[in-house]
This record gives structure tokens, C-alpha cells and sequence, in this order.
């Protein structure tokens, strides 16, 4: 193989570990989520049976009034504690998809600029300006992607910064709402 070549396959086995490594972490991130929500529907429906059937054991109009009322305030608080556990667990999984992807570009950038130094050390004679035309578009395009991947990057943490601030209101709606019950 000449060095061209062997440096493509680096570069190309290099993405791939980096792949298998972000799918790795793709699917804990969804174990943790499929375990935050099975745990959740379980005490949620373990609940909703025992409150149904302390409704039907109530003696009197009041008694079941109380117990619905009762229901309000462990419900709100148990949806937002649901809220926060699940912004931080795709919160974190965010987060390490842009530092990945981050470092991987930039492996990436790095194999390419070096794979088209050989390249361009083998064209032939008279290809300069086809070549020259090549570096400038593939710098052109690694420009781009990395001003597109800032512009994401801000958006998600806009809007980590948003529900994070939401959650924070519900909770604290859910808390004043409770005191006063």
C-alpha cells in the first residue's frame, strides 16, 4: 500500500472506532432513560391502584375528596423530580455527543489535511490549480461545519438552559402550591 492509502484507512478505521464508541454511549443513555421511565410507570401504577382502592374503601363523600385532593400535591412533585432526572440524563448524553463529535472532527481534519498533503505531493504535473481548487473547497466545507455544529451547540444549550429553567418554575410552583394545601 502507498502512504496515501494507509493513511486513508487510519483516518477511516479512527472514524469507526469513534462511531462504535458514540453508539456505545447512545445506547447506555437510552438503558438509563427505558430505567427512568419503567421505574417510573411501575410506582405510578403501583400508586394508582392503591389509591383506587382507597377510594373505594372510603366511607363517605368527604373521605374521598380528601383522598383526591391528597393526590395533587405527591403527583406534581413526583412529575417534576421525573422532569429534572430525565433533562439531566439527555443533558449529559448532549454533552458528550458534542465533545465526541468535536474531538472526532477534528481527527478527522487532521487525517484529511494530511491525506491531501500526499495527494498533492503525488498529482501529477499541470493538476495544481484542480488541486488547489479541491483544498479550497474541502476548507470551504469544514468552515461551514464547524460554524453549523457553534450554531448547534448554542441551540442546545439555549434550550438546556430553558427546560432546566422550567423545571426549576414547575418545582417551585408545585412546593408553594403544597404549602398552602
Amino acid at each position: 500500500m502507498n502512504n496515501t492509502t494507509e493513511k486513508l484507512v487510519a483516518t477511516s478505521k479512527a472514524t469507526l472506532e469513534a462511531a462504535q464508541a458514540l453508539a456505545t454511549k447512545a445506547q447506555a443513555d437510552v438503558e438509563k432513560l427505558v430505567d427512568l421511565n419503567m421505574t417510573t410507570t411501575k410506582t405510578a401504577l403501583g400508586e394508582s391502584f392503591a389509591h383506587a382502592k382507597a377510594v373505594l374503601g372510603a366511607k363517605d363523600v368527604q373521605e374521598v375528596a380528601a383522598l383526591q385532593a391528597g393526590l395533587a400535591k405527591p403527583m406534581a412533585e413526583k412529575t417534576a423530580a421525573y422532569a429534572q432526572d430525565f433533562q439531566k440524563i439527555v443533558a449529559g448524553a448532549s454533552e458528550e455527543f458534542a465533545k465526541a463529535a468535536q474531538a472526532n472532527m477534528a481527527d478527522v481534519q487532521k487525517g484529511f489535511a494530511a491525506l491531501m498533503e500526499s495527494a498533492t505531493k503525488s498529482a501529477p504535473a499541470g493538476t495544481e490549480s484542480a488541486v488547489a481548487f479541491f483544498n479550497n473547497a474541502m476548507a470551504a466545507g469544514q468552515n461551514a461545519f464547524v460554524s453549523a455544529q457553534n450554531s448547534a451547540k448554542q441551540a442546545v444549550e439555549a434550550a438546556q438552559a430553558n427546560f432546566t429553567s422550567v423545571t426549576a418554575q414547575a418545582t417551585d410552583a408545585v412546593k408553594k402550591a403544597t404549602k398552602s394545601v
